[in-house]
């Protein structure tokens, strides 16, 4: 699709979808909607979009809706839903019968379900990247010390635990230290891996996060921003190693300034040679 006139945002938490609808206005989309999530999305997207149409997760009849009433001939997912409230679902019968078809359910089969619903109402579901290029990890130093002879040896190490982790669809984050796997991410998302495996690490641990082989980056990209630097701060993470071209660095500038003053090293790697 060449770009849209106008697109509608499927909001979840944090400052991914504010970023994403400055840029679609950046980069010329005339009219930016928003699909809201209670106890989700910012309020701030009321501000940033020409109309917000709020409901719970799990009302998927309520998002084609709002998607059909937009009448953008496009959509982006942005943001993610904690997972107290995916636990907590109150699915709407639209959902429960998407459910009910799914043998296997994981953020790829659902999310690829609820693409194709979306698809049926028209609308075209584009790569949650798109508009964000400027904000991917090139490869390289991107901030902090240089890497040291046993981090590259961890960064390598763990680059490669995170695609065969992430490939089992268990998680695409890891925390190592010393080739010695302290902490894999699963469920609870990659803060709370890093905090479990940062506080085994004694100051000297090494996260690193990767995309799946194959991912569909529709509606599941690799991020991380001040929270997740923040986060590794308050455990000694001395290391924070990045897929480059596959993983967005939310408020760049923010996220370089933090980690140069906390002397935590940011490195995007390519394949497992860093």
């Amino acid at each position: 699709m060449s770009q849209p006139e106008s697109i509608t945002i499927i909001a979840g938490s944090g400052k991914y979808p504010l970023l994403l609808a400055v840029e679609a206005r950046r980069a010329g989309v005339g009219r930016v909607f928003a699909a809201a999530f209670e106890g989700e999305t910012s309020p701030e997207i009321a501000e940033l979009t020409d109309g917000v149409k709020w409901m719970r997760v799990g009302q998927l009849g309520r998002l084609l809706e709002a998607l059909k009433d937009f009448g953008a001939p496009a959509a982006m997912m942005a943001g993610q839903i904690a997972p107290s409230n995916l636990f907590n679902l109150r699915p709407d019968v639209r959902a429960l019968v998407l459910l009910a078809k799914l043998p296997v359910r994981n953020a790829e089969t659902l999310f690829g379900t609820i693409a194709d619903e979306i698809g049926r109402v028209g609308v075209e579901l584009l790569p949650a990247m798109t508009f964000l290029e400027a904000y991917l990890a090139a490869p390289g130093h991107i901030a902090g010390p240089p890497l040291r002879r046993r981090e590259i040896d961890d960064a390598q190490f763990g680059f490669r635990i995170a695609k065969e982790t992430s490939r089992l669809d268990i998680g695409q984050t890891v925390v190592v230290r010393n080739g010695t796997v302290l902490a894999v991410e699963a469920f609870e998302g990659t803060n709370e891996a890093i905090r479990r495996g940062g506080a085994l690490g004694n100051g000297r641990a090494t996260v690193v996060k990767v995309s799946k082989r194959n991912q569909d980056f529709r509606f599941d990209v690799p991020v991380i921003g001040p929270v997740t630097l923040e986060t590794a701060a308050a455990v000694g993470v001395r290391t924070i190693v990045v897929e480059a071209g596959r993983t967005l660095l939310l408020e760049r500038e923010n996220l370089i300034e933090a980690a140069n003053a906390r002397k935590i090293t940011i490195f995007g790697a390519e394949d497992s040679s860093c």
